[in-house]
């Protein structure tokens, strides 16, 4: 009797392993830990470009660059089985720019306390289509939405308001003398520039259309929250001529801007839900290698500065061991709001590792960026974090680089802005360090403890 049961078991094994190997998705079997006890080819295949060293030992630290939250959130997964995780999209960027960033579906079902199935889906080509479709469907609305939400902008080639109208007054309580002013009258201080300005202009000509959603201001100062759409508008065509060149004073754009303040707790919870790092507010790595995609080619058609700062809290393990993970957690939400007071609006803030940090900085050189690094820095040091009726006192280290003709793509510069990071450990911690070539004459231009710049 327990032969026959023994060999049931053994054929129910083999089928389990059958299907495993077969299965149309990554399939993986961990233990509590991490660690791999099962895994399929495609599996394999899926997580090898993670792997550090060629070898897939634990899943956890195998995901930790792009999922650093997974291992405590099964941890604190209370029921005995179930689902943890269902469809959380995972961003990986590629070294091969030829092949793009990829990403993939992770969802996590506890089988018992002891073991862990993950699920991995290649979704690359899914979320172009839906990132595409999400655009079209906003342009679409945009056209079908009552015409009084509108305010109709025209532009002139620099993107200054060419002539007033009714409808400016209605949506943004802006009077005539607003003609000749440049649409960023419309945005609230600080949440664009200049060169910002002129590169939805220019990605408007290549794409036919810009859209943007963001904080707008009315003439009074109040502000709302707003969507912009830009258009170009098709040269006058003479009859029997080629079309004429539009002077600088005559309209060249069409700019719509609708108060959609009643829809941005929808438009911000599906944003989050993609786009943000939901234990500090920041970008996640999907937002923030999106970003730094379309950031390069801002940088590429106009010429300007591109900086990089990356960053991390030092000794972050000896907190967690000391105070604990949530005390852990209050340190890295101290630091991410540090970070958005020390940087502008239109920089781009993510959290892209466990205590890991990343910044973009568009039209910043390399003496600005060090200004900002340094007073991130201090701010850092001079503001300790609390947590119950702990002051937790910590420093961060940081690497800067900044984008020239020495730097081939956003990966190497992400690696300058590493290398420096850690020469900036290496130095001691609580410090700045770039290695940019513009400084290749020092061997590391820094600053911190004991350092001037």
């Amino acid at each position: 009797m327990s032969s026959v049961i023994n060999s049931t078991e053994s054929e129910e094994y083999e089928a389990l392993l059958q299907f495993l190997y077969m299965a149309p998705v990554g399939l993986v079997q961990i233990s509590s830990d991490g660690t791999i006890i099962m895994l399929n080819p495609l599996s394999a295949q899926l997580l090898m470009p993670l792997s550090q060293d060629g070898e897939l030992t634990n899943l956890f630290d195998a995901l930790a660059p792009v999922a650093p939250d997974l291992q405590l959130q099964c941890s604190q997964f209370a029921a005995s089985y179930g689902q943890i995780c269902d469809a959380t999209r995972l961003y990986l960027h590629a070294d091969d720019a030829a092949n793009g960033p990829q990403m993939l579906s992770l969802s996590m079902l506890k089988l018992d306390e002891e073991r862990l199935i993950a699920v991995l889906n290649d979704i690359t080509l899914q979320d172009r289509r839906e990132r595409q479709l999400r655009k079209t469907d906003a342009w679409l609305n945009a056209i079908m939405t009552n015409i009084a939400d509108y305010a109709l902008v025209s532009l002139d080639k620099q993107g200054r308001i060419e002539s007033w109208n009714e409808s400016i007054a209605r949506v943004t309580g802006h009077a005539p003398g607003v003609k000749g002013e440049p649409y960023a009258i419309f945005y609230p201080a600080g949440a664009t520039t200049q060169e910002q300005q002129m590169e939805r202009l220019r990605e408007a000509d290549e794409n036919g259309w810009t859209l943007h959603e963001g904080a707008r201001l009315r003439a009074d100062g109040h502000e709302f929250w707003g969507s912009s759409m830009i258009s170009p508008l098709p040269a006058r065509i003479e009859e029997n001529a080629e079309p004429c060149e539009l002077s600088d004073e005559e309209p060249a754009y069409c700019m719509i801007i609708r108060d959609i303040s009643d829809k941005r707790d929808v438009s911000e919870n599906l944003r989050k839900a993609a786009y943000c790092d939901h234990l500090t507010g920041l970008s996640n790595r999907r937002a923030f290698f999106e970003a730094a995609d379309l950031e390069l080619l801002r940088r590429n058609n106009a010429l300007r500065p591109l900086s990089l700062i990356m960053l991390d809290a030092d000794h972050f393990k000896a907190i967690n061991d000391q105070y604990g993970h949530p005390a852990g957690d209050a340190v890295l939400c101290h630091l991410a709001a540090t970070m958005k007071s020390v940087c502008r609006q239109i920089d781009i803030l993510a959290r892209i590792g466990g205590e890991e940090f990343a910044v973009i900085l568009p039209s910043v050189n390399l003496a600005d960026v060090m200004a900002v690094a340094e007073r991130l820095r201090k701010q850092v040091q001079l503001i300790p974090a609390m947590y119950e009726q702990h002051v937790i006192a910590y420093t961060i280290s940081i690497g800067v680089a900044v984008m020239d003709d020495s730097v081939s793509g956003f990966d190497a510069l992400m690696k300058r802005a590493d290398q420096a990071l850690y020469a900036a450990k290496r130095a001691g911690r609580n410090r700045v360090v770039c290695l940019d070539a513009e400084a290749a004459h020092f061997p590391a231009q820094q600053t911190g403890v004991g350092h001037e710049w």
